[in-house]
């Protein structure tokens, strides 16, 4: 434990270029996998739910009827709003979680790395290059940016405009309606990577680097169990010792 306590999911935070375990990002995968869940049945409810709330306690019949023949009653109705104060700060930490893993000093700041290093210290380690995930996490904090601005237009315009003298509206969606969909590809996202292991931004960075618009280390070096081989090795030569002695 001390040691996954000091190299948390690393192979060795020391190494010029680093290595994660694999088994450790897809645990942490389906511990961030709640987020957005939550996030998506929270828009199910925005969208689907019912748009008025019942405030009074009594609901009189008119003894009227509309044009389908359904009898209409009088109540005392709100029409629902809603405060994405706490999804806001829930997508702040889920942005947090995404650029925490992507250097050594970041990483002991995140109880997500923490946990998922120490529930996958009993399993073996398949060492992975951190550029592709860093490519993949930086996809997701892009997508839950623009999740955010998009639940505090009024915030970020405001902000915006005080900063850069520019004219946005501050008091209505300038932001297509279409981005809280981005929620249902971040779910989609983290559970292939939890669950199938498939990790969608490392074969868009795969690609990239088939078409060598950027560099990857080799991955199938990372994975050599060098202390297996020295030890094949030193058996072939007692094995080899011992048939000239005979």
């Amino acid at each position: 434990m001390g040691t996954t306590l000091k190299d948390l999911w690393f192979r060795d935070p020391k190494e010029d270029t680093l290595w994660i375990n694999e088994t450790a990002v897809r645990i942490r995968a389906g511990i961030l996998l709640v987020i957005p869940v939550y996030m998506a049945f929270f828009l199910i409810d925005v969208v689907f739910g019912p748009s008025w709330e019942v405030t009074g306690g009594n609901i009189t019949d008119t003894f009227e009827t509309d044009w389908d023949g359904r009898i209409i009653y009088s109540v005392e109705a709100v029409r629902r709003t809603f405060d994405y104060t706490f999804q806001s700060w829930l997508l702040i930490y889920a942005l947090f979680e995404m650029l925490a893993g992507m250097t050594v000093a970041t990483s002991r700041l995140s109880p997500t790395i923490l946990i998922a290093s120490l529930l996958a210290r009993r399993h073996p380690a398949v060492w992975k290059p951190l550029v592709p995930k860093r490519f993949a996490w930086t996809i997701g904090a892009l997508m839950i940016t623009t999740c955010l601005i998009f639940f505090n237009p009024e915030i970020v315009s405001g902000s915006l405009n005080a900063w850069l003298g520019t004219d946005l509206p501050t008091e209505l969606q300038y932001m297509p309606l279409w981005i809280p969909m981005l929620v249902w590809v971040c779910l989609l996202f983290m559970w292939m990577e939890a669950i199938l292991g498939f990790c969608v931004g490392c074969q868009i960075h795969a690609l990239l680097v088939k078409m060598n618009v950027i560099e990857e280390p080799c991955e199938a070096c990372g994975n050599i169990d060098w202390d297996a081989i020295r030890a094949a090795k030193a058996q072939r030569d007692a094995e080899a010792e011992k048939e000239s002695k005979s």
